[in-house]
């Protein structure tokens, strides 16, 4: 099928859910139906050097269909939201003058929303702040980085998720550099996109996505991942790396703990991130859920909507 509708409007379809439970195959299969090009929501995918355990599509999905947003920076440079938000608008723009529908795949919930809702306006990034602050996060650990937001800016530490040091970083490097608190420049205004949303959530029940979590990061394992690591060792102090796959790797390297055990950690971490991207996609009220293996249900809901 084209992608060529009657009705003249232009669509993006969002495939979102948690990790491993199967987004990846099912855009491709839309993608190829649609004859769409696929935007990567992934926070991970985005980086040249991050391979193994970021469960990227295969060389051969890739070449059967187009996609952006993978491999596109380096672990070096500084990539934000609002920066992903405006590459995806500036893309849209050019692509829907000669396509009707795109397809956008991933898991990370803030890109999501960046590009349905928009982002506020922020101050630029500043290295020399941020690098202050990462120091801060290496010596003292997360711990030390909560005091200093609940101190700075009470009202975003009662929203913001504790457990992501990217977002405290990010919250106090504002504060840092212009004393107010990041709450304060969050107005939480939608904007106004000139294309349609429609929002298709992927699940599956517990016990399955739970599984094809434990066999994901064994396949990860057999695919050198671990070799991976040891070959970004350096680099492990960089935000792309703290991720899960990848940080409890390094501490295998220096000998804080045995692979077995890291391993086991990675399955129980990537659940426990699992289940918060559940908690967060099911805020999306005018979201439809679906299994991996309803392609043909999804296929109806969107023809019927775009009628």
């Amino acid at each position: 099928m084209t992608s060529t509708f009657n009705n003249g409007k232009k669509y993006l379809l969002i495939i979102f859910g948690p990790t491993g439970v199967g987004k990846t195959d099912l855009s491709i299969e839309l993608a190829d139906y649609y004859s769409a090009e696929i935007l990567s929501c992934d926070s991970r995918q985005i980086y040249k050097e991050l391979n193994a355990g970021v469960a990227k599509p295969e060389a051969y999905q890739l070449n059967k269909i187009k996609h952006h947003f993978i491999s596109n920076i380096s672990i070096h440079q500084h990539y934000s939201i609002y920066q992903y938000e405006s590459d995806v608008m500036q893309l849209l723009s050019e692509y829907f003058k000669k396509h009707n529908i795109a397809i956008m795949c991933g898991g990370s919930g803030l890109y999501v929303d960046a590009v349905c809702n928009g982002v506020d306006e922020m101050p630029d990034h500043d290295e020399a702040i941020r690098s202050k602050i990462i120091d801060i996060y290496k010596n003292q650990g997360l711990d030390a980085l909560r005091f200093e937001l609940k101190r700075a800016d009470p009202v975003y530490y009662s929203q913001v998720d504790l457990k992501n040091p990217n977002r405290i970083m990010r919250a106090l490097e504002i504060y840092y550099q212009t004393g107010q608190a990041f709450s304060e420049f969050r107005k939480n205004k939608k904007q106004n996109r000139d294309f349609e949303i429609i929002k298709i959530g992927i699940n599956l029940d517990r016990e399955q996505l739970y599984d094809r979590i434990n066999k994901r990061v064994d396949n990860m394992m057999t695919n050198g991942l671990f070799e991976e690591v040891k070959e970004l060792k350096n680099n492990k102090n960089l935000i792309a790396l703290r991720t899960i796959g990848y940080t409890e790797l390094f501490n295998v390297l220096n000998n804080e703990i045995e692979i077995e055990e890291a391993i086991e950690l990675i399955k129980r971490n990537t659940r426990h991130y699992a289940r918060r991207q559940i908690t967060w996609f099911k805020r999306y009220k005018n979201a439809m859920w679906f299994t991996p293996c309803q392609k043909e249900e999804i296929i109806m809901i969107v023809n019927d909507l775009v009628k």
